[in-house]
């Protein structure tokens, strides 16, 4: 009966499989700054979030796509948007005009001990300060300091 050895899998050069190694490694450690406190986390969610909401008060698309991960999906009232194609097709039409349709602010953040993904949440008020939904955010990380909304839905108030 003989045994064969060999590593399963494709016959790649070590380098190769050291590489893919040391990436998985540095995804597993996630994008936060090291030594990056709760509170310096929160901080940054939050003010991402206020800059984001700062795009529709500006009449700002282009901004507001910044803000969008290639994976958003974001739940509308009539159906789900996958893909920020999908999500800046869908709130097109909430820059046009003037005036922006609604705004937002969060009023709690909290980000896993990680760094890697954080949620916030807050209050969706019309032009004349009514209070009309909540947001529910869901960010990611993407680079030391660069958060990028993954899932948006809203709620009633």
């Amino acid at each position: 009966m003989s045994h064969d050895t060999r590593a399963p899998g494709p016959a790649w050069p070590r380098s190769v499989w050291v590489g893919m190694a040391a990436a998985g490694l540095a995804l597993a450690g996630g994008c936060a700054a090291p030594g990056a406190s709760p509170d310096a986390l929160r901080a940054q969610v939050e003010a991402t979030e206020r800059a984001f909401a700062q795009t529709m008060a500006s009449r700002d698309a282009a901004g507001f796509e910044r803000f969008l991960s290639e994976q958003a999906v974001f739940y509308g009232s009539q159906r789900v948007h996958h893909g920020k194609a999908a999500v800046m097709a869908a709130w097109k039409p909430f820059f046009d005009g003037p005036v922006a349709p609604f705004s937002w602010e969060p009023d709690r953040v909290d980000v896993l001990a990680d760094g890697t993904l954080a949620h916030s949440s807050g209050p969706v008020h019309d032009p004349q300060g009514k209070r009309i939904a909540r947001f529910n955010s869901v960010w990611r990380q993407e680079a030391p300091g660069v958060w990028r909304i993954v899932f948006d839905k809203g709620e009633a108030p």
